[in-house]
């Protein structure tokens, strides 16, 4: 089956809704595919839209096997899911993506590594590469700080904060989300704790919240106050990584020695929960 016109994009219908209903889709971050089906599950039992996300390794990994299994689960599931690629690092890769027929509704052109004219200027060729595959695009202006497993390490470079300028800057290469750096971290935030500048994603929210749907990245350690904050502020899609994959290593941890499928069940329903708590906390179920 394959993709629907861009004017018709999952994604997007997801986020849009989300958008003008005052909530928050979650994108989880999926390594395998019980995170993929615990996803599935936690949307379909919480009537809540839902985002699968894959990051580049998926496809390093597998080829385009574990891509297409997530498609399938995503495509035809009881409510709204779509497929996302997240932090695709390099133009090859984007394209790889884009290329695998039926899959991905959209991609993270995470070109935030290059300093800031070739990050737009390689944003918006990939940008065009994807809406020719009716695939919408992200974007991240300035730099989030830190690394994720999956991912290329950046944690080395100097995070960068967004302004609405550069905001403006990157809606113009013609995407469709917009991932702001205002003091979220990838991973762990370590001593200072978490400090967000509200003020600067309201700014933003204000100079082009019209046109592209605000993501919210590094939010694993986020209170439901502080989510409430961020949507109030203009996001729509909130990535999740280790709140939910923790919960799968801890079962392995406390399941050690057991019959696998016992262990692979018991893991899904864990992070299942865990999927089903974002959701509420998010105001995506129901919403459905």
């Amino acid at each position: 089956m394959g993709r629907p016109e861009l004017s018709q994009n999952r994604s997007m219908a997801i986020l849009n809704k989300a958008r003008d209903g005052g909530y928050a889709v979650p994108g989880m971050c999926c390594y395998n595919i019980e995170s993929i089906i615990a996803t599935v599950r936690a949307a379909e039992a919480a009537k809540s839209p839902a985002m699968v996300l894959l990051f580049p390794w998926a496809i390093e990994y597998a080829n385009a096997s574990l891509v297409r299994a997530a498609a399938d689960a995503a495509h035809t599931a009881k409510v709204p899911v779509s497929l996302h690629l997240d932090h695709a690092q390099t133009p090859e890769l984007v394209r790889r993506a884009a290329d695998i027929e039926g899959a991905f509704d959209s991609i993270m052109c995470d070109m935030s590594h290059y300093e800031k004219e070739e990050n737009l200027a390689l944003t918006r060729e990939l940008v065009a590469y994807c809406h020719e595959r009716g695939i919408a695009a992200e974007a991240e202006p300035g730099r989030i700080e830190g690394g994720e497993d999956g991912v290329a390490e950046t944690a080395d470079l100097e995070a960068v904060l967004t302004t609405p300028e550069q905001a403006e800057e990157f809606v113009a290469t013609g995407i469709e989300m917009l991932a702001p750096a205002f003091g979220n971290v990838h991973g762990e935030y370590g001593p200072r704790g978490i400090q967000l500048e509200y003020d600067r994603l309201e700014s933003i929210n204000r100079a082009v919240g019209d046109r592209v749907r605000l993501v919210l990245h590094g939010a694993d350690l986020f209170t439901e106050d502080i989510f409430k904050n961020c949507i109030k502020a203009g996001v729509s899609k909130v990535n999740i990584n280790k709140g939910m994959n923790k919960h799968y290593a801890a079962v392995q941890e406390e399941m050690r020695g057991k019959p696998l499928t016992s262990v692979i069940e018991a893991g899904t329903d864990r992070m299942q929960a865990a999927i089903e708590k974002y959701m509420h906390e998010l105001g995506s179920a129901g919403k459905a």
